[in-house]
């Protein structure tokens, strides 16, 4: 545990939260194009997340912002360091990163601020940056080391290849991932992902994450990636290559399981499991893992896709809750092309609403677990939350840095 700050500094920092709520994006853009002058630093981030959408610099400066407002009361952040721990081992982060963002982010708001940032105001953040860091290094240290002692774990970056291709519908495939040493592989908690590290002709080291979109089995992951529509732009760069090139026997590299969005498997509470888009990968994953291991837990299925054509996944869930009195699947499909899922029961027209959720799923009892886009997050979340679902009944997974979806703290009924 590092050494507690002293109250001079948490007065310090608290003062500082003012210029940070209007000048602490500035700060980060600043951190990030310093960090990113070294070609390895550069290297160890998703840049999809830095081009035209900013999602990363605005995320950072979110929880920087965060982190002093609550830098009296840490406890409440304990979320969000897990989050970013994870994130963290993910992308192979290591101790001997952290001082070069140090340098990033102090010189960042050096030159934002100018002469605001005193010689005082720059020891206080230099302080609290170590003690935030010395934090995450620990956590981290622990994850990699349960990590690498599991059966069929590993740290960093291990070989595997594409051992077969599904394509689940228009735009989105499936591909199953053994690894190339033939030995087993650690098992997720259903809700993981897996990080990747990609090098691609023409864009040099690339690093994406990805959904398990299937149970814990011990031999083989599989991962379900949509196209993105555009060729080219930095967040369609991965998903075109693997739907364009990655066959049976494509080599990839790794990361272990990692991410604090999985199931709850300590209960037989009910569970409703929500999703727009490809966010159905980590909902197939719980619902696969339920239906083989508690299928009379109380489980709902409810995916929204715009039609027909673009529905993934759909017989394989409807597969998967029928014959069983407590699994149910129910499908909504924003614009109806005609076409009906798979198995030919229809869909619901139009969006998955919180109302829709409260009025036909367990409200007083169930855990409410959401993935896809981030409109249909921000819907749902304050929707549930304004018909007094408790907020530790909510959980959510964001593809990409975690905005604040959030309108205000919310009380259980």
């Amino acid at each position: 545990m590092p050494t507690p700050l002293s109250p001079a500094t948490i007065a310090l920092i608290k003062a500082t939260v003012p210029a940070l709520e209007g000048h602490g994006l500035t700060i980060t853009q600043r951190m990030y194009e310093r960090l990113f002058v070294d070609a390895e630093m550069r290297a160890l981030f998703n840049q999809s997340h830095h081009g035209e959408t900013g999602s990363q610099p605005k995320a950072l400066a979110q929880a920087v912002l965060a982190y002093a407002r609550n830098i009296d009361n840490l406890g409440v952040l304990a979320g969000a360091v897990e989050r970013i721990a994870q994130k963290h081992v993910a992308l192979n982060i290591l101790p001997e990163h952290y001082p070069h963002v140090a340098v990033a982010l102090l010189g960042a708001i050096q030159d934002v601020l100018g002469e605001a940032a005193t010689p005082e105001i720059s020891a206080a953040w230099g302080e609290a940056y170590w003690f935030l860091a010395e934090l995450l290094i620990g956590r981290e240290a622990t994850i990699y080391r349960d990590l690498a002692t599991k059966p069929g774990g590993w740290n960093g970056w291990r070989g595997f290849v594409v051992e077969s291709v599904t394509q689940e519908s228009e735009t989105i495939r499936s591909f199953v991932l053994v690894p190339s040493d033939g030995k087993p592989v650690l098992r997720h908690e259903p809700g993981q992902y897996l990080g990747f590290q990609f090098d691609l002709p023409g864009h040099g080291a690339l690093k994406r994450n990805y959904s398990i979109s299937c149970a814990s089995n011990g031999r083989a992951y599989r991962i379900t990636v949509k196209r993105e529509a555009a060729p080219g732009v930095p967040a369609g760069v991965v998903s075109n290559w693997l739907h364009d090139h990655a066959g049976p026997g494509t080599s990839v590299r790794v990361a272990p399981p990692a991410g604090d969005f999985f199931l709850d498997r300590g209960t037989d509470a009910p569970v409703v499991l929500v999703s727009g888009g490809v966010g159905l990968t980590p909902m197939i994953s719980m619902l696969e893992t339920i239906a083989e291991t508690s299928p009379e837990r109380p489980t709902w299925f409810v995916h929204g896709a715009l039609n027909g054509r673009v529905h993934a996944m759909g017989t394989h869930a409807r597969a998967l809750t029928d014959g069983h009195a407590n699994l149910h699947s129910r499908f909504f499909y924003a614009e109806p092309d005609g076409r009906e899922p798979a198995d030919g029961q229809p869909a619901e027209t139009g969006l998955v609403t919180a109302e829709w959720l409260v009025a036909n799923t367990p409200r007083e009892h169930a855990t409410y677990y959401l993935c896809g886009p981030k409109p249909f997050l921000a819907a749902l979340v304050n929707g549930l939350g304004r018909h007094c679902i408790p907020v530790d009944r909510i959980r959510f997974e964001f593809f990409g840095p975690a905005d604040e979806l959030v309108e205000a703290p919310r009380q259980a009924a």
